[in-house]
């Protein structure tokens, strides 16, 4: 396979196969990855906008029965340190969202082992009822095959309780690599590749918006990580056609200190600003039917991310007002309202507010 005639039919919006992403981004050159991908994206947003977002990322509780090996995060249930949010936390954090001009909460949290469906509809019921204008991209699949074990019921029941409740999108959470190989090793009690990707797929039937992500860096191999993407396209295709399906996609780096996968296996984060922009770059090609694709700048960094939006990306992410789970496992980088913006501009675009559903927003408090 040539690599300029695997550029081309990327270009043009063509699905490549598994064997000729891999080749694509195992041969071609950074440049011509990032040419390439920074056509298909400028023919998908012609504008020059770069979006953005604010959310607070808010974890309901830090117990969890996974015991993924990348995780710093969770605490057995009879640690000292295991908690549940509680509402008098919840509304301080939601008031100062608000403040801060965000409405959108990213909810996340552990698998706890004795938290069924009736605690997630009843907060999320009275989450709405203080804040009625309060959006929740909350859970992920691995937290839905979770709940519908736990209650004995179907992904599309659950999810349809889950949305009758006030569930607002489903964040691609827990995803890692789709590789069941990869899954067996760090994640062996979290979901299967298939029941990660049925979520999703009951998800997109019920019309509730989505993100993809990937976690890269570890044990996975380069075939892996574009069969991980090669699903992600598939289930888009699969979408009902008034549902918006995957809105986004995330790729970021394993961040591993402290982690057992460091500790154990000696496995740390490896991947250079380049490898996380060739990432990218071959992201966008593989996935035409992904709008927006993300650049992580809270695990790579300012310059990185700003290169990638050079390099397909179109879209910054939020200014995560609050994180809890890769930054305890290095990472540190900062944004706020205005340094976002800044970052954006300097990369040559124009910032623009956004929401979950990559709606824009005027906020002109900081333009």
């Amino acid at each position: 396979m040539a690599v300029p005639d695997l550029l081309h039919k990327a270009i043009q919006g063509f699905h490549l196969s598994l064997d000729e992403g891999l080749c694509l981004y195992t041969k071609a050159s950074t440049s011509e990855l990032m040419f390439a991908a920074n056509l298909v994206c400028n023919k998908l947003h012609p504008d020059k906008k770069v979006t953005w977002l604010i959310d607070r990322n808010v974890n309901y509780t830090n117990v969890c029965v996974s015991g993924c090996q990348f995780c710093n995060f969770y605490r057995g249930a009879n640690h000292k340190e295991a908690y549940i949010t509680t509402i008098e936390q919840y509304k301080q954090k939601i008031d100062e969202l608000f403040a801060r001009g965000g409405n959108q909460l990213l909810f996340q949290g552990g698998m706890h082992p004795k938290l069924g469906l009736d605690f997630y509809t009843g907060l999320f019921r009275e989450l709405k009822s203080l804040y009625p204008k309060l959006k929740l991209h909350a859970l992920g699949p691995p937290e839905v095959v979770h709940i519908s074990n736990l209650e004995g019921i179907s992904y599309h029941e659950t999810l349809v309780k889950l949305v009758e409740a006030g569930l607002d999108s489903l964040p691609g959470a827990g995803a890692e690599i789709l590789s069941d190989r990869v899954r067996g090793i760090i994640s062996r009690n979290k979901c299967s590749v298939r029941q990660w990707l049925d979520v999703m797929r009951e998800a997109h039937k019920l019309k509730l918006t989505t993100s993809a992500t990937m976690m890269f860096g570890h044990i996975e191999t380069m075939e892996e990580r574009i069969q991980h993407l090669v699903y992600i396209r598939e289930v888009q295709d699969e979408k009902p056609e008034n549902s918006a399906g995957f809105i986004s996609f995330i790729p970021w780096p394993f961040q591993g200190e402290g982690t057992s996968l460091q500790k154990i296996h000696g496995i740390a984060n490896s991947i250079s600003g380049e490898e996380y922009v060739r990432l990218l770059a071959i992201s966008r090609l593989m996935l035409p039917n992904v709008p927006n694709i993300q650049a992580s700048w809270l695990t790579v960094g300012k310059d990185t991310a700003q290169l990638c939006l050079h390099a397909g990306a179109n879209d910054f992410g939020s200014i995560m007002i609050e994180e809890n789970v890769v930054s305890v496992a290095g990472a540190n980088y900062k944004f706020d309202e205005v340094g976002i913006q800044r970052a954006i501009r300097e990369a040559g675009f124009v910032p623009q507010l956004r929401n979950q559903q990559f709606q824009l927003l005027s906020y002109p408090r900081f333009e």
